[in-house]
Formats: structure tokens, C-alpha cells, sequence
């Protein structure tokens, strides 16, 4: 479990991580809590995840286009994936969910390298600009 200190230290998209992570565990818990016919676990860790779901839906920077749209509906189709499998205790949904949260987990922690990758290539060509710039005017 991580602590609220390291929790506060974390960028909104390390946040969209855990959270990501945080569903896969709860779903991959509920549905072995339903084949061990440990039902009221299973609905305790299945409403956690929808929980998730609707905060993952509330976070999107509606701002950033179409892609916030396509987001919020796949989180409402997730949320709405779980409540039937919690209903029903139906553990080919739980798998159904769990491989379209771990598309998306490996999809945001690429996007999160690829920018952090992008990021310090754009420091280092600032700092040379500056490095540059910093000559002539000595």
C-alpha cells in the first residue's frame, strides 16, 4: 500500500497508473474470491472497481478531445461490465474486463514513457539552445 505523503508526490498520470493497477488487483481478487465462493469478498472488491471506473471517468480532461470521450465511455462500459458480473458472479466477465484495463494499463504506462522519453529530449535541446545562446553574449 502506498502512503497519502507518496500519493501527494505523484502526477496526475502516475495517479491514472495506480488507479489502472489498483482495478487489476481487485478484479483478479474478486474473481478468485467467486471461485472460492467467497461472495461477499467478491462484491466488496467488484464495487471497489467500479468505484474506480467512475473516478477515472470523473478525472478526464474533457479539454484534451475525442479520446476523453472514447475514455469515458469505455469506463462506463467497464463500470456497467462489473456490476453484472458482481450480480451475476460471473467470472468470464471479470476476465473480459481485466484484458480490456490491462490494454488500457499498458497503453497509458507507453504514453506515460514515451512522454517522460520526449520530455527530457526537449530539456536537453533547451539546454543546449541556452548553452549555445550563453556563448555569444559571454
Amino acid at each position: 500500500m502506498i502512503s497519502n505523503e507518496a500519493l501527494h508526490k505523484k502526477t496526475p498520470q502516475e495517479l491514472t497508473a495506480l488507479l489502472y493497477e489498483a482495478s487489476l488487483d481487485h478484479l483478479e481478487s474478486a474473481r478468485d474470491a467467486i471461485e472460492s465462493g467467497e461472495y461477499l469478498l467478491a462484491n466488496t472488491k467488484l464495487q471497489k472497481t467500479a468505484d474506480i471506473f467512475y473516478r477515472l471517468g470523473a478525472g478526464l480532461n474533457y479539454e484534451a478531445g475525442i479520446i476523453a470521450d472514447q475514455l469515458d465511455a469505455m469506463y462506463n462500459y467497464l463500470s456497467d461490465k462489473v456490476v453484472t458480473a458482481n450480480y451475476e458472479k460471473n467470472t468470464v466477465i471479470i476476465d473480459e474486463v481485466i484484458q480490456h484495463v490491462e490494454i488500457l494499463y499498458r497503453a497509458w504506462t507507453d504514453a506515460m514513457k514515451n512522454n517522460v522519453d520526449h520530455d527530457q529530449k526537449v530539456m536537453k535541446l533547451k539546454k543546449n539552445a541556452y548553452e549555445k545562446n550563453s556563448m555569444f553574449k559571454s
